[in-house]
């Protein structure tokens, strides 16, 4: 049974693994998106040049902006460009200051607290109306596992960190089950918008309306998380999301090919896009010993005991039950790709898995890759005898 402290944490902490672990869209994207379900959101164009952005600032009806470098990072507006330009969103004034900051934006990598130290490139920035909220929400949609079902995550409390406010007040998370099939009741969307304080009985229709609407986007389009933070009520009595992080389920790619058709592999690790075209499931690592093993809870459970007798693991890596000695291959060309991997350690439980498949594997890829590290094999299971052979 879990307490109120716990669940919050726990829906939280979903979101934030749906995020890292499916396709995730940039802001300017997500907005899209949004206003294609009739989700309002501040007027909001992107640009890819800085001529482009200056373009946009000129025609955009308002000197008001607000420009946002668009990477898939969180914490963007306290980072730093590796050019030493600070932040990554500012308050604007003039069309010329945008064209100035757009330059100092594009084409640098903006490192934030989720980057790494290598950062991710800047491609593209969004422009967006400054839309000054009189109070800020925090609404998200997200699977919960307690529940088994989607659930609608809110709290009066928008605009920072949700993990903070979870941990230091857990009875700020309002937690709303919603019915799969049918929705969400307008009944329980406003009543949810009155307990969260929404003032008026237009802002309190407005954002019941939105939470529906939310939960109609997350099942039509798979999503594995939708979150708004913040959603805002304005001055004049309007809800708006001002900021939107959304995630889709990769399963779910052969129906959503619209979606998917919008992924940035610039803001991924290569190594890990070049794992997913063979079918490896590969996370890169920062350490020196190169692991390649069959099924994730022995990959885990290698890294572990690498790590408890004082070695470093430089990645995760499963190629499966389904290998064959060119997947091998690849997966000996991805781990060599990496300048840190001073070994590589495979460990193998052959079950589906054939052992000499990965013998065979491992005896073309040092001949062909021309492998000068150390390397140490343990086969055990189907076809062990033949491998050894």
């Amino acid at each position: 049974m879990h307490t109120p402290f716990r669940q919050a944490r726990l829906l939280v902490q979903a979101g934030r693994a749906a995020q890292r672990r499916f396709l995730s869209l940039h802001e300017y994207q997500s907005v899209q998106l949004l206003n294609s379900y009739g989700i309002p959101t501040p007027k909001s164009i992107a640009a890819k040049t800085p001529e482009e952005a200056y373009s946009v600032a000129k025609n955009f009806g308002t000197d008001e902006l607000v420009i946002k470098a668009q990477v898939l990072a969180g914490g963007r507006g306290k980072g730093k460009f590796d050019n030493g330009f600070q932040g990554g969103v500012h308050v604007v004034s003039s069309s010329g200051q945008v064209k100035e900051y757009a330059s100092k934006m594009i084409g640098s990598k903006l490192i934030t607290k989720q980057t790494g130290s290598a950062g991710r490139i800047c491609n593209a920035v969004m422009l967006a109306e400054r839309r000054d909220p009189a109070h800020e929400y925090y609404v998200a949609v997200l699977n919960d596992r307690v529940t088994q079902g989607p659930v609608l995550v809110t709290s009066n409390q928008g605009g920072m960190n949700i993990e903070e406010v979870a941990a230091k007040d857990p009875n700020a998370i309002i937690t709303t089950p919603i019915d799969f099939d049918k929705g969400l009741d307008p009944a329980v969307g406003l009543d949810v918008s009155k307990r969260l304080g929404f003032k008026g009985e237009t802002a309190q229709r407005e954002a019941a309306d939105i939470f529906a609407s939310l939960y109609k986007l997350f099942r039509e389009k798979d999503a594995t998380q939708i979150e708004i933070n913040p959603m805002a009520e304005t001055a004049d009595g309007h809800v708006l999301c001002m900021d939107a992080k959304l995630g889709f389920d990769d399963n779910a790619e052969f129906r959503q090919q619209d979606i998917f058709s919008l992924r940035d592999i610039s803001q991924e690790e290569p190594s890990e896009v070049e794992a997913q075209k063979a079918n490896l499931n590969f996370i890169k690592l920062d350490g020196t010993i190169g692991c390649l093993v069959n099924g994730a809870g022995l990959a885990m459970a290698t890294m572990d005991v690498l790590s408890l007798h004082g070695g470093n693991p430089a990645n995760f890596l499963d190629v499966g039950g389904g290998a064959t000695p060119e997947t091998v291959k690849k997966a000996f060309e991805i781990l060599l790709s990496d300048p840190k991997v001073k070994s590589i350690f495979i460990n193998i439980f052959g079950g589906i898995m054939r052992c000499d498949y990965i013998a065979e594997g491992v005896i073309k890829a040092t001949k062909e890759l021309g492998l000068s590290i150390p390397l140490v094999v343990r086969l055990k299971g189907t076809k062990e005898v033949e491998a050894k052979e």
